[in-house]
Order: C-alpha cells, then structure tokens, then sequence
C-alpha cells in the first residue's frame, strides 16, 4: 500500500481493548436485528394482502433503485465524509418508518406504502453501504482487519438470527407499526452512536469534488481496468454469491420436496449453513492465514465442491456439505473483507465497494432464474454440479494473480 493510506490521527488500541470499535460492532448487531424484524413484518403483511407473486415483488423492490443508484452512492462515498452520509439516510430510514407505521395505524396496509417503504429503504441502501462500506479502514489498522471482520460477522450473524427469531413474534403481538417502530429505534440507537462516539483514527484521501459524481463513476470503472489486482479481487467479489445463492434458496427447497423430506429439513440446512458461518469467522480469528486472499479463495474451491455435494440425495450428506459451505464463506467472506478494505485505494473503496455489491443485485435474479430452469429441465444433482464447478472455476484466475497472493496484511502489502 501506498504512504497515501491513510493518515493516521491517533493510534487505536489492540481491538480486544478498542471500547468504541466493539461497541461499533455490537450497535451494528442490534441494526441487524432491527432490520430482519422489519423484513419479517413486510412479507408477512404482504403475503396477507396480496398474492404470492405480488409480495415477492413488494420484498424484492428495494433492489432495483439500489441497483440503478448504487454506482452513484460509492462516488459520493468517495467523495464526501461517509459519516455524515450514513447519518442522513439512517435518519430517512427512521422517517420512512414513522410515516410507514402511522399510515397503517390510520388505515388498512397497502401494497402501494409497502412499497413505497421497501423502494425507499433501497435507495437509502445505495447510498449508506458504500458509506458504510469504507469505515472499517478508519478505524483499524490494515492488520486488524480480518479480526474485525470477523467479529463484526459474527455479531451480525447472531443480531439476524435474534431479529428474524423475534420477528415473527412481533408482528404478530403489535403488527407491522409496531415491527416499523422497533427498526425505527434500532436506527436511532446507530444515529446517536456515530453522532455521539465513533471517530475515526484515520483520514482516509478524498477523490476531486470538481470532478463531478458521474465522472466520479466513470473514473472508478477507469481504475478498475487500471489495476490489475483490484479488478481481480473486486470481479471475484461480484461473482461469489451467485453460485452459492440459488444452491441454497432454491436448490435445498427442490431437494427436500423430492426426497420428502419436508419444511423443516429446509430449516435445519440453513441452520447449518448459519452456524458453520460463524465457526469458519471464529477459526480466523484463532488460526489466520499468512496470505489471506490465498487461503480465502482455496476456502472457496472447497465451497464450490460442498456445492456439488447438495445434489446428492442424502440427506446426512446434504447437512455435511450445509455445514461445509457455512464454514468456507464465514472464514473466506472474513478474508476477502479484509483484504478488500486494506488493498484497494483508499479514494477509491466506495466506488469499488458498490460496484461488488452490484454484481448481487444485477445478476442474481440471472442465475436463480438459470438454476431453476436447469433443474427443470435435466437431473436435479445437474445444476449442483455446475454451479460447484463453475465457482471452482472462478477462484483459478485471482488463485493464479501474483499481486494478490503477495499480499499479507500481517507483514503490509508486498505490491507496495
């Protein structure tokens, strides 16, 4: 990495005593809760009001203006202090609540205000996650990130698991205002937080004002065909989720449905998946690799087989390879966060960060849709395999990039 950084304003503790970061970490936790009761409550209330296919649409809203804005939320990232931007669209997402919650008190729900309300909270997400998205860098140094990575997804691992759980319960007991007031708090605990006590230790370089935000853009798709590394790192991040999504959400339902195995093999699979997560972040804290990007995507190729290994009709062998899976993306997603966060230019870390982020929301319905019709179409253990395959396949190009297994966030960055 470059002398440019960051500049560092004062030097943090060790993160195991770093009072302001773990708290960070736990209000962030408590967000996540905040946010899968409201997700719980939305389709809920939509699934009550409306068809099965209207209320996919009401939840899956949000990702078409976060789709289209997202690119524009990472320049201004780059731009602007980000803590001032994930104040102000914190603070829309709490107003969006409290219109949201005080219209279904004075009326019956409607499609119409869900939404509004899910489109809204999009928008808000394409600006605040690339904020977001660059604050791990201010507040630790480079060889603390893969802890902080992985207690962070730790934490918001277990704050979903709790949200979700207590959702169900709230919605029932106080319905959706009252499901919209508990996000509406959540918010406003993080809002008093940043406000209140998170400082950054580190500066990190603005990109030029004058330039505009759409030459901002265009500047970022600029360094991304610029720098090898970068491009490597940020096209395998794009692309990760896609074979592993739709293996999960569509792949273990069709199995158990096939196999007879019913709704609640489903649950325990995802279980599975959930809890091996939180072992794999756990081992990186406990035995971190030299060259984290290396071990992440060899992580991967191990996914990519514990892919394949779903379509096996067993149910024993389908828990093993839930549990694979869960491990490899809790320890690799841990590294590549990481890695991401301390090797991209620091002007460049929103841009970079919406443009990962993009690739989810762009090309998953894409490959949802492909895994579907493949598993219509041939042997249900076909698109398993392909899907496996094709994730190993993806890791070969950033496995076989020498920048990116030179790098060691415990020793810098060799590239530098």
């Amino acid at each position: 990495m470059s002398t440019a950084d960051s500049l560092m304003v004062r030097t943090p503790p060790p993160l195991r005593r770093d009072v302001m970061v773990q708290c960070w970490l736990a209000v962030k936790a408590l967000s996540d809760a905040g946010d899968a009761v409201w997700t719980i409550a939305v389709a809920w209330t939509a699934v009550q009001i409306a068809s099965p296919a209207v209320a996919g649409l009401v939840v899956a809203a949000g990702t078409v203006p976060r789709a289209v804005i997202l690119l524009i939320g990472g320049a201004l990232a780059d731009r602007v202090d980000p803590r001032r931007m994930m104040l102000l669209f914190n603070g829309i997402r709490v107003v969006v609540l409290a219109i949201a919650a005080l219209w279904i008190l004075t009326s019956e729900p409607t499609v119409a205000i869900l939404l509004a309300a899910t489109i809204a909270f999009g928008i808000c997400d394409a600006f605040y996650e690339p904020a977001a998205g660059t604050i791990p860098r201010q507040l630790v140094r480079p060889a603390d990130l893969p802890t902080y990575s992985a207690v962070s997804q730790t934490l918001s691992r277990l704050g979903t698991m709790a949200g979700a759980a207590a959702g169900g319960f709230l919605v029932a007991w106080i319905g959706m205002p009252g499901s919209a007031a508990a996000d509406a708090i959540t918010f406003t605990v993080v809002i008093a937080f940043i406000s209140i006590w998170l400082r950054p230790r580190f500066a990190l370089p603005r990109s030029t004002p004058g330039d505009g935000v759409l030459r901002g853009v265009a500047s970022g798709f600029r360094h991304l065909g610029a720098d090898g590394a970068t491009r490597t790192l940020v096209l395998a991040l794009s692309g990760l989720n896609l074979a592993v999504g739709p293996a999960l959400a569509i792949g273990l339902a069709l199995q158990s449905a096939q196999h007879g195995w019913g709704a609640s093999a489903v649950g325990l699979f995802e279980a599975l998946v959930g809890g091996g997560a939180m072992l794999g972040a756990i081992v990186v804290v406990r035995r971190r690799p030299r060259h984290e990007a290396v071990g992440a995507f060899r992580a991967l190729v191990v996914q990519g087989a514990g892919i394949a290994l779903l379509g096996i009709g067993s149910p024993w062998v389908v828990g093993a390879a839930c549990l694979i899976i869960g491990m490899t993306a809790g320890f690799a997603s841990v590294l590549l966060g990481a890695t991401f966060a301390a090797t991209v230019a620091p002007d460049y870390l929103g841009r970079m960060s919406s443009i990962t982020r993009l690739g989810d929301d762009c090309l998953m319905p894409l490959a949802m849709a492909a895994f579907g019709a493949l598993a219509t179409l041939f042997p249900l253990w076909m698109p398993f395999v392909l899907y496996g395959s094709l994730l190993m396949l993806l890791m070969v190009p950033p496995l076989r990039n020498r920048s990116l297994r030179a790098i060691s966030l415990r020793g810098g960055d060799d590239r530098a």
